[in-house]
Order: structure tokens, then C-alpha cells, then sequence
């Protein structure tokens, strides 16, 4: 019976062995998307741009797609997951968002490019080479939006995602030059820079009806008063504008280091519910 057993046994683990998978093609990249270089004039250097394309892009060679500019988009930061949750989110049996394409600004120096100069003493001290954020916004609007109109199908609707000083420099965009997307999603806003100043000036979007963004979303999570009431005073703000659709979520459960994910996947669901009076 001894012999039975271990032969059964044996045999059982030939069968095993048998069964296990050959190898057809040895391992191949795969690939997300594309990656651009190009050549700014306004900040002097070459930047990144990693670029998502929607499935059909490819397969359709006229349809025009919206395009989402993610700042924070190198590989190693936001790029690849916000470009999943687009696709995610643009699967027809979830229809939250149209297929899109997404293009990631991969950083060279963001505490330059993301802050405006600041009086307070602190700031200077912590982030030395600050202040660049003209300059990123001249980059932005100049020479960015148009190079991916001329080299891809993208249509009229354009939005800006970004989080912390990159929220920051999002809420910038949104008062100085917000003709430049029809959409804005910002998350944790660091607008606790230079002591406030950006929440005390007048959005350009006041009383110019072509200036206003069709859609403005705020998200911020438990990360201190410093954060949370900036974030309200800045929905309060935005809402005071006629014309612009601005959606707003607390997430206690979520902190400065993990709420991105979760708030763009918010901001996602909320473009697509009807809006409420």
C-alpha cells in the first residue's frame, strides 16, 4: 500500500510538472503610453510630457479628444495612476468621464515652478527657489497647450489637475489666466502660501463671462485647519460666480500623502451627476 501511495504521489507530481506553462516571447515592455521632450523658450530648459492616449485614438483617425494636464505627471509621481483612473473612469459601462487624453508635466523643480513670490520669511527659508510660477504659467498657456493642439486631436475641453503646491499653483491658473481650461480639479491646495495672499485677490474670471471655467472641483482631506479652511474659503469664493458648476468634498478618512487618487476618482463622479439647483 506504502508503494501504491508514494507511486500515486509521484506520478500526481510528474503531472504537476507537466502542466506548468512554456514561455511563447521572452518578456516585453509594456507600454502605458508616450513620452515628448520639448523645448521651452520661457523657462530656458527641456521638459517631459508623458501622454496617455485613449484606446481608440489610434483606431480613430478624426474624432477630437478632451485632454486633462496633470501636474506632478513624471512616471515616479501622479502620471500613470490619474491616467488609470481616467481610463477607469471613461469605460462605457461607467461613463463618468469621455475618453480622454492625459497629459503628465514631468517636474524639474516644482517648489519653482508651483509658487508665486512670498513675503513670509519661513517660506523663503524651506523652499530656496521659489517663485517661478509666472514663468510656469507663460510655459503653461504659450507654449504647452499650444504644442499639444498643434501635434494632437484634442477638442475644446481642457482641465488641470493638481494637488498641494500643485493645487496651489492650479488655483493661480484658475484666477490669473482661467480661460485656459474649462475645467479645473484641485486637491489640497497649499494656499496657505505666502500667508493666504492668493485667496485676498479678485479671479479674473469677475465679470467676464468668456474667462469663466465651466467646472471647478475641490477636494481636501483631514490635513489641519491650514489646509481645510483655505479649501472652503476658496470654494466660497469661485462660488460666488454665476456660471461656474463648483463641487466640493471634505474626506476625513484621507490625508495629504493619499487623498489624490481618491479625490480625482470623487471629481470624476461628480462631472458626471446631474447638477442640483
Amino acid at each position: 500500500m506504502k508503494a501504491l501511495a508514494l507511486t500515486l504521489a509521484l506520478g500526481g507530481a510528474l503531472s504537476v510538472t507537466a502542466l506548468v506553462a512554456q514561455r511563447v516571447h521572452g518578456p516585453e515592455p509594456f507600454q502605458f503610453g508616450i513620452s515628448e521632450t520639448i523645448r521651452s523658450q520661457v523657462l530656458g530648459e527641456d521638459r517631459v510630457l508623458n501622454i496617455y492616449l485613449p484606446h481608440s485614438y489610434s483606431a480613430d483617425t478624426v474624432a477630437a479628444y478632451p485632454v486633462i494636464f496633470l501636474l506632478d505627471g513624471s512616471a515616479e509621481e501622479d502620471f500613470i495612476h490619474v491616467s488609470g483612473a481616467v481610463q477607469f473612469a471613461s469605460y462605457p459601462w461607467i461613463n463618468w468621464v469621455p475618453e480622454s487624453i492625459v497629459v503628465g508635466i514631468a517636474n524639474v523643480d516644482r517648489k519653482r515652478d508651483f509658487t508665486f513670490p512670498t513675503s513670509i520669511a519661513k517660506d523663503k527659508e524651506q523652499f530656496p527657489t521659489t517663485g517661478g510660477s509666472a514663468a510656469f504659467l507663460r510655459f503653461l498657456g504659450d507654449e504647452l497647450i499650444p504644442f499639444v493642439e498643434g501635434n494632437y486631436r484634442i477638442g475644446a475641453d481642457r482641465m488641470l489637475i493638481g494637488q498641494s503646491l500643485g493645487g496651489l499653483f492650479a488655483t493661480e491658473v484658475l484666477f490669473k489666466r482661467p480661460e485656459l481650461f474649462t475645467r479645473y480639479l484641485i486637491v489640497s491646495p497649499s494656499l496657505w502660501w505666502d500667508g493666504g495672499s492668493l485667496l485676498e485677490q479678485e479671479p479674473a474670471f469677475v465679470g467676464h463671462a468668456d474667462h469663466i471655467p465651466k467646472t471647478v472641483f475641490i477636494a481636501v482631506g483631514k490635513e489641519g485647519k491650514n489646509m481645510v479652511r483655505p479649501a472652503q474659503a476658496l470654494t466660497r469664493k469661485v462660488r460666488k460666480e454665476k456660471g461656474i458648476r463648483v463641487g466640493y468634498r471634505y474626506l476625513p478618512l484621507f490625508d495629504h500623502a493619499n487623498i489624490l487618487h481618491r479625490a480625482v476618482m470623487d471629481g470624476f463622479r461628480w462631472l458626471s451627476e446631474p447638477e442640483t439647483k
